[in-house]
């Protein structure tokens, strides 16, 4: 189970509790998105699963490890996912999810003493859906245990943390991130490994992502806007044919998490007065890709209002003075 690189602790942490003689029965896996916390999670409630005697199917297939994510954003999707094919789901779990998974619980494990319920991510249940779960929470069944997977604690309601463990998952160094790369993607040609490790911050799911959407060419043109600026728009003109006339939904948000490392990086070598505006840019980068998702954004507007945000970070004639 610890082939999950770089989350040594978090396997500690976890065994030291099975092996006490009350194991809590909440626990929040919380970290930023793409560091592996999901797989750690079904992987764990497969530990929790073993039991001597008893015949253990995989993961996937077990009657008694529930998983609640996002369902497929409408009927297209179902189709593609049912034919497995990368597919988009809806913003959030809603509170109709959750009760059917309640309505499960209601019976005994199918094929030992335990279960597991995985909710990925927690902090996209709805408020109806974090009201119902926090019953559960409140009054587990006997046996069963629930794994939050999250991204940002913050949005996770006080009273969902209150009952929980929590479980922190840290960001990898670059070796590791490139270990984990290399694992999953060693088809990747040297320009797009090299572009995803250096927007990845320490999450192997973020470089994985930027490489799948071939975005190195639209990286070059961020790092070209954040260190000089683009006065004729011409670095701005050439994003749309770096990202396409139309990139969905999973394209723009690797694209807007991509300009925001680039601002990460220009900040570790930036000047008092160059570091305001980074900061500024980097601020209204978090809100643009919270928003996204959201938002049905013109494509030509959010590419124009990507490149804007780091062109307005570049160095001026202030900063070399």
């Amino acid at each position: 189970m610890t082939a999950l690189i770089g989350h040594d602790d978090a396997w500690r942490e976890w065994h030291a509790a099975m092996a006490g003689s009350r194991m809590h029965h909440g626990w929040i896996l919380s970290g930023r998105e793409g560091l592996g916390k999901s797989m750690f999670a079904h992987a764990a409630a497969a530990e929790l699963m073993a039991e001597q005697g008893v015949s253990q199917p995989p993961v996937e297939m077990h009657p008694d490890i529930l998983t609640l994510r996002p369902l497929p954003a409408n009927d297209d999707e179902v189709k593609k996912r049912d034919d497995g094919k990368a597919f988009l789901t809806k913003r959030n779990i809603s509170v109709d999810q959750v009760r059917e998974i309640q309505r499960r619980l209601n019976t005994r494990p199918t094929l030992g003493s335990r279960r597991a319920v995985i909710i990925d991510a927690a902090d996209q249940l709805e408020k109806g859906a974090v009201n119902a779960l926090l019953k559960s929470l409140e009054e587990p069944p006997q046996g069963t245990f629930f794994l939050l997977v999250v991204h940002a604690l913050g949005r996770l309601l006080p009273t969902v943390r209150s009952r929980c463990q929590i479980l922190r998952f840290h960001t990898l160094t670059d070796a590791e991130v490139a270990r984990a790369l290399d694992s999953v993607a060693p088809q990747l040609d040297s320009a797009t490994r090299t572009a995803a490790l250096a927007v990845a911050g320490g999450s192997p799911g973020a470089a994985l992502a930027f490489a799948e959407q071939d975005l190195a060419k639209a990286q070059a043109i961020f790092t070209s806007l954040v260190e000089r600026g683009d006065p004729d728009l011409a670095l701005r003109g050439a994003l749309a044919g770096a990202l396409g006339a139309r990139p969905d939904r999973e394209r723009q948000m690797a694209a807007i998490e991509a300009a925001r490392m680039t601002v990460v990086r220009a900040l570790a070598h930036a000047s008092d007065t160059a570091t305001l505006r980074l900061v500024e840019a980097h601020a209204r980068l978090v809100k643009l890709a919270a928003e996204a998702p959201i938002y049905n954004f013109d494509t030509g507007m959010l590419l124009m209002e990507i490149g804007s945000l780091l062109a307005s970070a570049a160095p001026t004639r202030e900063d070399v003075r």
